[in-house]
């Protein structure tokens, strides 16, 4: 079949895009934003790429569409698709139907790190040598791919809790039908489509709703918000990581980049990895117990994760020149930047840490997190907050409560320059954005590059 995917440049998307070009259709896609790692993954491909949303991409019609959730009413190729009457589909119900048919589904979902943990769950089932299949939102750097079908019945997927389409508003998980279910944390996000938290629970609830009772749920242990979902109602054995839980760690590096791993009070190993931070220890503890749901050893798990490398975009490092270190991070939500910024201090000690930061979710273009940015960037020795176009509130009331010197800039080469200037040997530089922030990263490290050439 020729499908057409609109959206295709989306995390979610493109990753669809490879799974339907693996199982032999003709893939082409359009989209607004073309921009790597997505972009160069999909040619390298040879899918074919458009810009923009004309109807003439739609002809001749392809056999099928499929219509991402950024996609809405007024869209041009939207209405043309509705006004010829072209077959449609959301994305995550092409991938329930035509991928996740009759395979063993293991789901991870939460508000904060599936990218990651996903990536580390994919990671370890194929250490084992179980060959998965999976679709992740980011790029896995032990895969260089984002999605492939694997040789084997389990399959691993970042399981969102964002809505399918403008036509079906039920969470894009909610289609999947997991056995194993990783419920990493909850908390308020995606403020463009929930109104409060307790509408996110409920999507979660829905969930739960598909796990068989011969399943597994592994959640962590006194998250408030996950165990009123499981109050809600729960037909499936669960397994709880971190504090009292089941799966335990116990740090031997503050940083958390070597820990002792305990289920059922009994130690089953010592990880040693290139991951920092207790979100990073957490991810691993849910990835550990899901595997071992599918067979996989805990020792053949510790194991793995000493051979991870994370996805694309999670505090990679991109470069360091003349002792100047530049990260990238996809962080955009205040939990998730303060987590990043404590894990990287840990490791660092004194050392001077500058964090560059985008408000560009549609959460955060709400202002939603407002209130919270500010404490975030504790662990930072400074701040540069870049105020995009388009931001409808003041960024000025996050810099006035900053617990360390913090400012805000409106131009891209402003901050490359200022922040080389203040920048020694043995500085950590953190790029934080979900999105392309206007090519700042390889600004970035070309000025380096050229200041210090």
């Amino acid at each position: 079949m020729h499908l057409h995917i609109l959206g295709i440049c989306g995390t979610f998307m493109g990753s669809l895009a490879l799974l339907a070009r693996e199982l032999g259709h003709q893939v082409s896609g359009s989209d607004a934003n073309v921009y790597p790692p997505m972009s160069t993954q999909l040619q390298a491909q040879g899918i074919e790429l458009l810009e923009g949303y004309h109807p003439e991409h739609l002809q001749p019609a392809p056999d099928l569409v499929i219509i991402g959730n950024a996609m809405s009413r007024g869209n041009p190729a939207v209405e043309y698709v509705l006004d010829q009457g072209l077959p449609y589909v959301s994305g995550p119900e092409w991938l329930a139907r035509h991928v996740l048919q009759d395979r063993w589904v293991l789901a991870v979902a939460g508000t904060h790190g599936k990218t990651t943990t996903s990536s580390l769950l994919a990671w370890i089932l194929e250490y084992a040598g179980m060959a998965p299949g999976f679709l992740i939102g980011g790029v896995p750097q032990n895969f260089g791919i984002s999605a492939r079908l694997g040789d084997t019945p389990f399959f691993v997927v970042e399981a969102d809790e964002y809505d399918s389409a403008f036509f079906d508003k039920r969470s894009k998980f909610v289609h999947y039908r997991p056995r194993t279910a990783i419920l990493n944390n909850l908390e308020y996000d995606h403020a463009d489509i929930f109104p409060d938290l307790a509408a996110i629970e409920r999507q979660f609830h829905h969930l739960v709703r598909t796990i068989p009772s011969t399943g597994l749920i592994v959640q962590p242990h006194g998250d408030a918000a996950l165990q009123r979902v499981i109050d809600m109602g729960c037909w499936t054995p669960r397994q709880t990581t971190g504090g009292e839980g089941d799966w335990r760690a116990k740090l031997l590096a503050a940083d958390g980049s070597h820990f002792e791993v305990w289920l059922d009070d009994a130690l089953q190993g010592v990880a040693q990895w290139s991951q920092t931070g207790a979100h990073s220890v957490a991810n691993a503890l849910s990835a550990l117990a899901a595997a071992r749901h599918v067979g996989v050893t805990p020792a053949q798990g510790i194991a793995a994760l000493g051979e991870f490398r994370s996805a694309k975009r999670r505090m990679e490092l991109l470069g360091t020149v003349a002792g100047v270190s530049l990260y990238d991070d996809f962080a955009h939500h205040p939990t998730a930047i303060a987590t990043t910024l404590a894990g990287l201090r840990a490791g660092i000690g004194n050392a001077p840490l500058i964090a560059i930061i985008e408000p560009r979710s549609n959460t955060m273009r709400l202002g939603s997190h407002a209130a919270a940015l500010a404490a975030s960037v504790a662990s930072a020795t400074e701040v540069v907050w870049f105020q995009p176009p388009g931001l409808d509130w003041s960024l000025q009331s996050v810099v006035d409560a900053s617990p360390v010197p913090a400012r805000i800039e409106t131009d891209i080469d402003t901050i490359v320059e200022t922040v080389l200037a203040r920048a020694t040997s043995g500085t950590r530089i953190v790029i934080m954005s979900n999105g392309g922030f206007g090519g700042i990263h390889q600004r970035m490290l070309q000025a380096m590059e050229v200041n210090h050439g």
